[in-house]
């Protein structure tokens, strides 16, 4: 996809690739232990998609997003 002897094109489709598959290994992950593991304090709220517009679930979500947003940003780049 990228022209040749285009070193940095190739790096920063790489780098890319490499980004969303973290992000597909994660959210596969997740999709199989949100049914399984319940954090203390959360016992209350549903599995699934309704546990985002649940109170306590709410909650996790933000946190959940801060923390994979700081690892995207500042561990996880490729200069």
């Amino acid at each position: 996809f990228c022209k040749k002897d285009d070193n940095d094109g190739f790096r920063n489709l790489r780098a890319a690739e490499i980004k969303h598959g973290r992000v597909a290994m994660m959210a596969a992950l997740g999709g199989v232990a949100q049914h399984f593991v319940k954090f203390p304090g959360f016992d209350g709220v549903p599995s699934g998609l309704s546990a985002v517009t649940t109170a306590p679930g709410t909650y996790g979500f933000v946190a959940l997003f801060l923390v994979a947003g700081a690892l995207e940003l500042g561990l996880w780049t490729e200069d």
